[in-house]
């Protein structure tokens, strides 16, 4: 509830799936224009992408209601969160803090919130194939993480599919 009430307040910011310099925009951002990306430059985006969805989520449930597929997937990125936090923790590395407080808000109407969701998966399986295409996962050291990176942006896919499957309703 708290954290419904910090995303609500940041009525005025950018919506999560506009936002630059944190997440999938972030990374896209880096790996675009050729900055060295560290396998812990990864893991911090990923993790940043996935609280930008859970607190998108909590917006549009705060906004809206708890509906499907909103609260699936808001699930679905706990848990998401859970195997990245353990990630961090295998690498001996500290879990970042969650830092959406005021970098989105609710969209307007439950089309919107559908659009959104779409653009942030687009942006989020575009994330993860970069990151798949980088050689540090190919190395044997990364493996786990790169078959996590898998298993999350086929979670996105599915998500986007709950998306667009909302979309077609309007």
């Amino acid at each position: 509830m708290v954290l419904a009430m910090l995303v609500l307040a940041g009525a005025g910011s950018l919506a999560w799936a506009s936002e630059t310099g944190y997440g999938a925009s972030a990374a896209l951002a880096a790996i675009a224009s050729g900055k060295a990306v560290s396998v812990n430059d990864m893991m911090r985006w990923a993790a940043e992408d996935e609280y930008l969805a859970r607190a998108e989520y909590v917006a549009i449930i705060g906004a809206f209601g708890a509906m499907r597929p909103y609260t699936n997937i808001m699930a679905a990125e706990e848990q998401h969160l859970a195997w990245l936090e353990a990630a961090f923790a295998d690498r001996g590395l500290s879990f970042p803090a969650d830092g959406t407080a005021g970098r989105i808000a609710a969209p307007p109407d439950l089309k919107a919130a559908a659009e959104a969701g779409v653009r942030a998966e687009l942006d989020n399986i575009a994330m993860y194939d970069a990151f798949l295409a980088r050689p540090e996962l190919s190395r044997p050291e990364n493996a786990d993480l790169k078959a996590l990176f898998e298993s999350l942006k086929r979670a996105s896919e599915n998500h986007l599919r709950a998306f667009r499957n909302q979309l077609s309703k309007f």
